[in-house]
Order: structure tokens, then sequence, then C-alpha cells
């Protein structure tokens, strides 16, 4: 028992760290922090406590399906993310994206930036009922800034080992705008408060769509994982859409059960996000970048 638990245990961090930075991610990680430089957030940033915990788990997938409540995002997203082809592949390239702005040098930040805004500059075209929308537009991007903001706030909020007091959450908020404006974004939020009134400002022009559907249920009911993971992605899922607000759930097809999120998501997306720490702190340190 004493010898195979340790096996198991690191196994299991092996493949979590695989499916989230991808068959490279021992090289980009040694990269993004091992490369001297300066940051634009230091060790004690609480961006970085909120970036850097197992509450990413959850706060990433609430992030997607709340972003594709608004029909503009979700339209661009399934004309040219290719999501459904490439999931784990997207998934790799955003927290590489994360990483890279959040632990990386201000260098690897901008080029980073760049390469998603030249992307960006790229994806145009117009939904099923004739509304053009462009990924580079600010009042868009504002909306996939805000929404990611408020997921991973709120999940770190709920299941990181450290939740941030009122201020931290203050300047988390801050912190993360700094990107969001490099990436083209404008009037963005500095307080958990801004924050908050910046997602309802959206309200008027969000809506479910097929392809909003479509995509949750792409996610939460038949996601590309071995049958041995459903499970406890499952927990995962249920945390993440207990995280949506209760408004879009009908719109995205998902249940609607107060008691069920405030008890049984919740306790399970502790235990999950818990088990997910536990795994992940057999993996390798990051490497101190030399002075």
């Amino acid at each position: 028992m004493t010898t195979s638990t340790p096996t198991l245990r690191g196994r299991l961090g092996g493949e979590l760290f695989a499916r989230v930075a991808g068959p490279r991610g021992p090289q980009v990680r040694d990269r993004i922090h091992g490369t001297p430089g300066e940051r634009w957030f230091g060790p004690d940033d609480a961006i970085r406590r909120v970036h850097g915990d197992a509450s990413m788990f959850v706060g990433g997938l609430t992030a997607l399906l709340l972003q594709s409540w608004h029909p503009l995002a979700m339209a661009a997203v399934a004309a040219h993310s290719g999501y459904r082809g490439d999931p784990w592949g997207r998934l790799q390239r955003t927290s590489t994206f994360l990483a890279v702005t959040t632990f990386g040098t201000v260098e690897h930040a901008q080029q980073a930036i760049g390469m998603v805004r030249r992307i960006h500059d790229g994806i145009v075209g117009t939904t099923a009922d004739g509304e053009p929308y462009a990924a580079s537009d600010p009042h868009l991007l504002r909306w996939v800034h805000v929404t990611e903001a408020h997921a991973f706030l709120t999940a770190h909020q709920r299941y990181g080992a450290r939740p941030l007091d009122a201020a931290g959450c203050d300047d988390y908020v801050a912190q993360g705008a700094r990107v969001g404006r490099a990436l083209g974004a404008t009037d963005l939020p500095e307080t958990a408060a801004g924050l908050r009134d910046a997602l309802d400002a959206y309200r008027p022009e969000l809506r479910g769509t097929p392809e909003a559907r479509e995509a949750a249920r792409f996610l939460l009911v038949h996601p590309p994982l071995p049958v041995a993971a459903r499970v406890p992605y499952g927990v995962l899922a249920a945390a993440a859409v207990a995280g949506l607000p209760r408004a879009s759930r009908g719109p995205l097809g998902l249940p609607d059960v107060p008691w069920l999120d405030a008890t049984v998501s919740r306790a399970a997306g502790h235990g999950m996000t818990r088990l997910i720490r536990w795994a992940l702190a057999t993996q390798p340190p990051p490497p101190t970048p030399e002075p």
C-alpha cells in the first residue's frame, strides 16, 4: 500500500498535467517560469494565486459555458475554434496563454498577446440570424474578458486553497484587466463590484442559441473522455454549472436547481478540486529564473 499509493498519485498528476499542458508541457512550463526577465505580476499578486490553483479546472469550464450565452461570441467559436475536432488542443492553448501572461516574462506575454490578436483579426463572419461579428471587436472582447474573470474568481472563492479577501478580489480584477486591455478590450472593470456590473450590463444582448446548447451538451454530456474519467469529470461539470448565473441556465439548456447547487454540487466540487490539487503536487516544481 505504501508503494502503490504514490505511484497512483503520480500517474494521476501526470495525466492531468498532460491534459491541460499538452505533450510539450514540461518544456513550456520551464520556459514560462525559468526565463529571466521582468514580469507583469509578482509572486504575491492575486492573479497568480487564482490562476495557479486547482479551482481553475472548475472556473475554466464555467467560463466556456458562460461565454456561449452571447450569440456573437458563440457564433465565432462554432465557426472558427474547432472545439469539437480538437477540444484538448484548444484547452492546452488557452492554459498556456494564461500561464504565459500570468507567470511569464513581459516579452513572452507580449508575444503571446500579439499572436492571439493576429488570430482574432482573421475571425469575422455572420450569425445564422444575419448579425455580423468580429473577434477583434472590443465590446465582444470585453464580454469574453469579464466572463473569464467572473468564472475564475467565483471558482477560486468557492474551491480555492486560499480564497481572497475583498481587497484581494479587487486586486485580481484590476490585474486581469491589464491582460484584457492588451488583447484589445476596452472599458474593463477594476473591482469585483464593477465586474458584476459589467456582466449584468450585457444581459439585453444575451440569448441561448442552438449552437450554445449544442456546445453545452458537448462539454457536459458528451466530452471526449474515456469511460473511467466520466464520473470525476461529471463532478467538475456540476460544480461549473453551479457557478453560472441562474438566468443563464434556461437559455443554455441547463438545469436550475438551487438546493443542488448549494449542497451536493458544491461539496463534490470541493472534494474534486482537493483531489486535483493532491495529484498535481507530484509534478516537479517550476524552475526559478536565474537573476
